[in-house]
């Protein structure tokens, strides 16, 4: 019976030691990996946005994004398409008008708080207000954007969320009794967290009325298409489409989308968030007059690989406008921060060569040829990872990719391979301690009298 005791926990000690290393090194970086995705700024810089004038003949559409950020594409694909159709005033707004930081590390800089809206509206509602998920969701920190949401529901506005900006919807208690979606990896969550509410799948949006929900990311371009039919017609909306490169329009109706699930292959994130302790950071050069899709596309494409660290740069540091007015705030130059490639978004930025006077970092441009702003930084991301790790991303972002050649390595077998021999290591020095443990003896026995 001592022996079988002594072999068990031989065995128990050598197992806890094949997993100590695995374990403590993945957790450190598996929790970095998702920090750092929401960084927030501490410098106090507050740059106000540009003014832009306000027309009361067109509808208003507000994308609203909490003190703590949002994601990235979320936020900035609807609004570039209500923005392209020109029939809606469009502003970003937040509790307090200063620096939000979205996924990725991309700081926004809110055109409104929400009393700017107030006044600027004469205390009336919005027309539109798109929901983008928030990285807060549940916490007492969303409470000023749900208490707000609930008020604007009720004066008659639109609400549209995106991805699991329905659970904010949720969480505010309006999309009980209705049908809704979200994205495939929560949506299960959220049928337990969320009973009262009748979740749908295998759909790109639910147009419920005076709600719509979008299901996981890119289907939020597909929502706004859906608001632009309603309030400018369907073919405003196929414009639209056109002028931001999305081929999936499906006018009247939401498209067909196979369920995404779980599949063997997406084990790649595990490896890429807890052992991939050295992935590179991409300096992503912010430039006036870029597509706010061409920067969604590098800062969510990465971010949601998990396998590439995002830093924003500017020319000069200072902030830049968007396409569509937007203001963005970089957090240093090519000169001052430090990352290992310099990628440059943007067709206007590659056109005009942004970026040459840093030849010596070899700037990519991504965006040199036609096309959906995201085709490019999945065909960079295949190029520089792995096949499984742009597969992953592509369907986390549920965007379709069958028109690309996504080839590239299988699997990222280095990265894989680490925590089996962190436990080699953890093994080799569980023998060493027991060999000098067994070399120098037990030690002197005391003896007793009796």
């Amino acid at each position: 019976m001592r022996s079988f005791v002594r072999v068990t926990l031989s065995v128990l000690a050598f197992t806890v030691a094949a997993l100590a290393l695995p374990i403590t090194l993945g957790a450190a970086t598996l929790s970095a990996s998702f920090e750092n995705r929401y960084t927030q700024r501490t410098d106090g810089l507050a740059p106000r946005p540009a003014h832009r004038p306000h027309d009361p003949a067109k509808p208003t559409a507000v994308v609203v994004v909490g003190n703590e950020g949002a994601v990235v594409s979320d936020a900035l694909a609807p609004y570039e398409v209500l923005a392209a159709t020109g029939a809606f005033n469009v502003y970003t707004v937040a509790p307090e008008a200063r620096p939000v930081t979205l996924t990725g590390g991309l700081d926004l800089i809110p055109d409104l708080g929400f009393a700017d809206l107030d006044r600027l509206l004469s205390s009336a509602a919005p027309d539109v207000v798109v929901v983008p998920a928030l990285p807060d969701l549940g916490e007492p920190t969303t409470r000023p954007v749900t208490e707000w949401l609930k008020r604007q529901s009720a004066r008659g506005s639109l609400l549209m969320s995106v991805c699991n900006g329905s659970g904010v919807l949720a969480t505010a208690g309006l999309l009980d009794g209705r049908k809704a979606t979200a994205h495939w990896i929560r949506i299960g969550g959220f049928e337990d967290e969320f009973p009262a509410v009748d979740w749908v799948r295998g759909t790109r949006y639910v147009d419920d009325g005076n709600i719509l929900t979008t299901a996981g990311i890119l289907s939020g371009i597909d929502g706004a298409l859906r608001l632009t039919e309603r309030f400018a017609g369907t073919e405003a909306a196929r414009k639209a489409a056109e002028a931001v490169g999305w081929t999936h329009y499906s006018p009247g109706s939401s498209p067909s989308m196979t369920q995404n699930g779980f599949e063997a292959a997406d084990t790649v994130v595990g490896f890429n968030t807890a052992f991939r302790w050295d992935k590179p950071t991409l300096g992503v050069l912010l430039t006036n007059g870029i597509r706010e899709l061409e920067l969604a596309a590098v800062f969510d494409t990465y971010g949601q690989s998990l396998a590439v660290g995002t830093t924003a740069i500017g020319l000069d540091g200072a902030p830049i406008r968007s396409r569509h007015g937007l203001t963005f705030a970089p957090r240093g130059t090519p000169a001052t921060a430090e990352f290992d490639r310099l990628i440059v978004p943007g067709a206007d930025a590659a056109a005009s060569h942004a970026a040459d006077r840093y030849s010596g970092l070899s700037p990519v441009y991504l965006h040199t040829a036609p096309g959906f702003p995201f085709d490019a930084v999945l065909e960079d991301l295949v190029r520089t990872t792995d096949t499984a790790t742009t597969r992953w991303t592509a369907r986390t972002l549920e965007y379709r990719t069958d028109h690309l050649a996504l080839d590239g390595e299988a699997w990222p077998w280095t990265v894989t391979l680490r925590p089996f021999g962190l436990a080699v290591l953890g093994l080799l020095a569980a023998f060493g301690i027991r060999a000098l443990y067994r070399r120098r003896g037990p030690g002197p026995v005391s003896r007793t009298t009796r």
